[in-house]
């Protein structure tokens, strides 16, 4: 979906990017060959030509740093089918508190497609073992994690950075048109969860950790098992989310039959 993107370029926004694409320009490649463009100038054209081999260049080193820069936040979703490979879900939990107010940071999830990866709090947790793991990735996905999950983070371990595109999809799912949380949204879906933490929310993850601190080993198994379904099913939405989000924009309809 990058590659059918213009609205990367400044002062291009969705209604002129479907026009391009109404035009027969649904490529980076298909824009800068075209001679000239209707409703652009020469210099203009010159300057998105440049802007846009830059991209393809970037593109090709794999560079997904720079296309977070790029791209509006909210249009970070068009980046996932190139960086899924690199991509990792991410969820954490909390003690039910702000970090200004005695609130911290208990299980740190992490799943890649392939791995799932847990750091929890008084073993492995650190701001160090947190950045070693997104150093491995270029892709984020989170549900909500625009407002919640990274701003806590920040504020409970210093020196940590997010830079790479985020594929929030929460805000997908609003621009989808979906109702609900995280869980209303899996049953939509048809994901299921392990029975053993079905119907379990966050409120039940903090009273897991209370009875964990407390030293139940039960509670701490099913406090990371409760993270882990939160965090391994993200990848799975991300990947459908995606594909009905790319066809809301159209292009598949313009590459189907070549052009309108």
């Amino acid at each position: 979906m990058i590659r059918n993107t213009f609205c990367i370029l400044e002062g291009i926004g969705e209604k002129l990017e479907k026009r391009l694409w109404k035009e027969g320009i649904l490529t980076w490649e298909e824009f800068m060959d075209a001679e000239q463009l209707f409703g652009f100038s020469g210099e203009r054209k010159r300057s998105f030509d440049e802007s846009l081999f830059r991209n393809k260049a970037e593109l090709a080193a794999g560079n997904a740093a720079y296309f977070s820069k790029k791209l509006k936040r909210r249009e970070h979703w068009r980046l996932f089918d190139s960086f899924k490979k690199d991509a990792v879900c991410l969820d954490i939990e909390t003690n039910g508190f702000q970090p200004n107010g005695g609130g911290y940071v208990t299980v740190v999830g992490l799943y890649d497609g392939y791995d799932y990866k847990c750091l929890v709090r008084g073993e492995n947790l650190s701001a160090e073992n947190i950045r070693k793991e997104l150093e491995q990735y270029k892709c984020l996905i989170t549900f909500y994690g625009a407002a919640f999950d990274i701003p806590f983070l920040l504020r409970s371990f210093s020196g940590l950075e997010f830079n790479m595109p985020h594929f929030d999809l929460c805000f997908g799912v609003k621009r989808l048109g979906f109702q609900g949380g995280l869980k209303k949204l899996e049953h939509d879906l048809g994901i299921e969860r392990d029975e053993a933490v079905v119907g379990l929310d966050g409120y039940d993850a903090v009273k897991l950790w209370e009875s964990a601190r407390k030293g139940s080993t039960e509670a701490l198994e099913r406090l990371i098992k409760y993270n882990r379904e939160d965090t391994v099913n993200l990848m799975q939405i991300a990947t459908i989310l995606y594909e009905r989000l790319k066809q809301s924009t159209g292009i598949e309809e313009y590459l189907s039959c070549g052009v309108a």
